[in-house]
């Protein structure tokens, strides 16, 4: 929770302001039991109705005062909640869009979501709680006490031994609790999981015919989320019961005690109200205190889970970040300089029309038991198509995203106009790069703004250039509105491959050097695929392209086509050539256009 806490520096005075007035509003509310004891023992006994009246003016005055002082207390602390929360989730949607696909997919999307969500809004629950309370309830507490003394020593021993006894049941319970919510957050984060894979793959479910087994696996998770909720709730719910029984019990004696000063005339039936009245003060505030210790505590466990998620490395370092931090290790100086040189001397043997080279590539996903590309050794010049073909599963996908960066390639170098991608920011290698991967990701707004989102000064021009070579022209003007046809979110109301058209379109509006198509064209018919890659021959900034398909007639006029087969190249060469020398493209042509008597 510390950790969290520098998102609250920009709201220093709030977090100030706050508890101040609180305590303002305590200090007038401390007031009222001894205006309460001068009533009964000057007014009423006196019979005095007009000091009566002026006290209950008095009174309203002191309730006036303290209930501004309290909205007062109240929008500060939730001015600096919200903008604590505003920050912290700035902050980690910033990190998480900075993470590499390694990370992202350690961590899971589901987690993710639930950091963002909930647990955020539970830290903001938190920090609201604590500046409204944290110094409120312990002031009242503390003051009642003392002004109990004021009024009576001997009485007032009742309250030094019930505070400690109540603080002791409060803090026991609460602290038994803090691992059971940390449970609770985990359990969320199963039913989120389950509940969002069903939402994304219903049609799926409910064409396997199998809604009967999802319900009763939610049904599951959420029985056992509820048996650690019910567990949890039953603890703290111990603590209202537990706290009444000290504070009746004090109160008695406190009552037998008074009642015994009063018959020996020590101290007053007033002093007995104000001290009663103490009394009261403190059981509400030990039951705010414990409210607000249940709350600080689901804050503390869920925001472990969120600095968990800001702790995650990028995992995406440059070439001068990692040399930074390499120098700084004893003996490292020497195996830098070794590797800088290495490195140096590759680039050099480049062509200078070599587009991508792919130097003894191998890698492996985290937490995978083998390589899923070993010993990836080619070149590609500028302006060549490469078709990428193999079977599921054998790394075509994994390839390409070695490419922008996605991902880190765990032995070899890659490198994009003969410099390693290490080298390079990521904002300069990602401009140089249209990418279109396999599931067209589309998002809410207008046609026009999601080709806007490869390219945002992209001019009309290049607009319509781009929607022409995607062969998304014809499909655009025949809806109402043309570019301004509003999409839904993730393109429901557009087809798979209009949805494939428009994610061309938004690649090629950024008119990349490296255009990458991860199997995006499996949704078009042939016509249109043979169009699409008509259209992207005559491009005039003639683009390095790597096309990935599963389809042989989408790769077989490229310049060059690489076979994978279990992530190793099985072939490399044109269309004519591999049907000769490799037999996994002679298989996979042979799947798709078998003869007879061949």
């Amino acid at each position: 929770m510390k950790s969290l806490l520098k998102y609250l520096k920009g709201y220093k005075k709030e977090s100030i302001l706050a508890p101040l007035f609180k305590m303002l509003e305590a200090s007038f509310e401390l007031l009222v039991p001894l205006v309460m004891a001068a009533v009964i023992d000057k007014g009423i006994e006196g019979n005095n109705k007009s000091y009566i009246v002026s006290m209950c003016l008095v009174m309203i005055l002191l309730g006036l005062i303290g209930f501004v002082c309290s909205i007062t207390a109240q929008y500060f602390a939730a001015k600096a909640a919200t903008g604590f929360a505003r920050k912290l989730r700035y902050e980690m949607f910033s990190h998480i869009q900075k993470l590499s696909y390694s990370k992202l997919d350690t961590a899971g999307t589901a987690t993710l979501i639930t950091r963002m969500t909930s647990d955020v809004n539970q830290v903001q629950s938190g920090v609201n709680m604590f500046l409204r309370l944290f110094l409120r309830s312990p002031f009242i507490v503390i003051g009642a006490m003392v002004m109990a003394f004021y009024v009576d020593v001997k009485v007032a021993v009742v309250f030094a031994v019930a505070i400690p006894a109540l603080s002791l049941v409060v803090f026991g319970i609460i602290f038994a609790n803090i691992p059971l919510y940390k449970k609770v957050q985990n359990g969320l984060d199963k039913v989120l999981l389950i509940t969002r894979e069903n939402l994304n793959g219903i049609r799926v479910i409910r064409a396997f015919n199998r809604e009967a087994e999802e319900i009763e696996d939610f049904d599951e998770k959420n029985i056992a989320l509820t048996k650690i909720q019910l567990f949890a709730g039953r603890i703290s719910a111990l603590l209202n019961p537990i706290t009444y029984v000290i504070i009746n019990f004090a109160l008695v004696i406190l009552l037998y005690k008074g009642a015994v000063r009063v018959d020996t005339g020590y101290i007053t039936q007033g002093d007995v109200i104000a001290l009663i009245s103490y009394m009261s003060q403190i059981l509400i505030e030990l039951v705010k205190l414990a409210n607000l210790i249940v709350t600080l505590t689901k804050a503390a466990a869920c925001a472990s889970r969120i600095q968990g998620v800001m702790e995650i490395p990028e995992g995406m370092e440059t070439e001068g970040e990692r040399k930074e931090g390499a120098e700084k290790e004893t003996g490292e100086e020497q195996d830098e300089q070794g590797r800088t040189t290495e490195s140096s001397n590759i680039e050099e043997t480049m062509e200078n029309d070599e587009a991508v080279r792919f130097d003894h590539v191998g890698f492996t996903y985290e937490g995978a038991g083998g390589e899923v590309l070993t010993d990836m050794d080619f070149s590609v010049k500028k302006g060549e198509t490469v078709g990428i073909i193999g079977g599921t599963g054998s790394g075509k996908s994994t390839l390409v995203q070695l490419i922008p960066r996605f991902y880190d390639a765990n032995t070899g170098s890659v490198y994009v106009d003969g410099k390693e991608v290490r080298e390079y920011e990521i904002e300069e290698l990602r401009d140089k790069i249209g990418m279109v991967p396999q599931k067209a990701a589309l998002f809410k707004g207008t046609i026009r703004d999601n080709i806007l989102f490869g390219r945002k000064d992209a001019t009309d021009e290049m607009i319509e250039e781009a929607i022409d070579v995607a062969c998304a022209k014809e499909f655009i003007e025949a809806k109402e509105g043309g570019l301004s046809a509003k999409v839904e979110q993730g393109g429901r109301n557009l087809s798979g491959g209009q949805k494939q058209r428009l994610t061309i379109a938004r690649a090629l509006v950024r008119r990349p050097k490296i255009l990458i198509l991860d199997d995006s064209c499996s949704a078009l018919d042939y016509a249109t695929d043979a169009a699409l890659r008509a259209g992207i021959k005559k491009l005039s900034y003639h683009p390095t392209v790597f096309i990935v398909s599963q389809r042989t007639a989408s790769i077989q006029y490229a310049d060059k086509i690489i076979v994978l087969d279990d992530g190793e190249i099985a072939g490399m060469g044109n269309h004519e050539e591999l049907l000769k020398t490799c037999q996994v493209y002679q298989e996979i042509y042979d799947s798709q256009y078998k003869k007879e008597g061949r």
